[in-house]
């Protein structure tokens, strides 16, 4: 029987680890966590959220502004995270309201679609 999530993957383009550390490590603050030896050559890091982890590899040829797929994160401070993304130029876009919820969206630098989304 499937319990939770383990993780998730997102990608970035290939050769490009360093900006997205500077994005996920360094703006959404965070941690980045080893990855087994056995899959260091395969590009990418690996980050911390809550108990859980998001693994970002790296793949050429997606266009990901055309994609609905997305993670969503819960915040604690829905208009701390807005505030830090805006002063990092990140667009901030409009969500379809979901009753007992606050949210919003945006795209990160390598366009993979991300939600913030707070339970009120």
């Amino acid at each position: 029987m499937i319990t939770r999530f383990h993780h998730a993957q997102i990608t970035i383009p290939k050769g490009q680890e360093d900006q997205a550390k500077a994005f996920y490590c360094g703006v959404l603050k965070l941690k980045e966590t080893p990855k087994p030896e056995s899959l260091l050559g395969r590009g990418g890091f690996w980050v911390e959220v809550g108990d859980q982890q998001l693994h970002i590899g790296t793949e050429d040829g997606v266009d990901r502004l055309l994609t609905k797929a997305h993670l969503a994160y819960e915040v604690e401070d829905l208009s701390a995270i807005e505030a830090i993304l805006k002063e990092n130029g990140i667009e901030i876009l409009e969500s379809v309201p979901i009753e007992g919820f606050e949210r919003f969206e945006f795209r990160d630098p390598f366009g993979n679609r991300v939600e913030c989304i707070k339970v009120i």
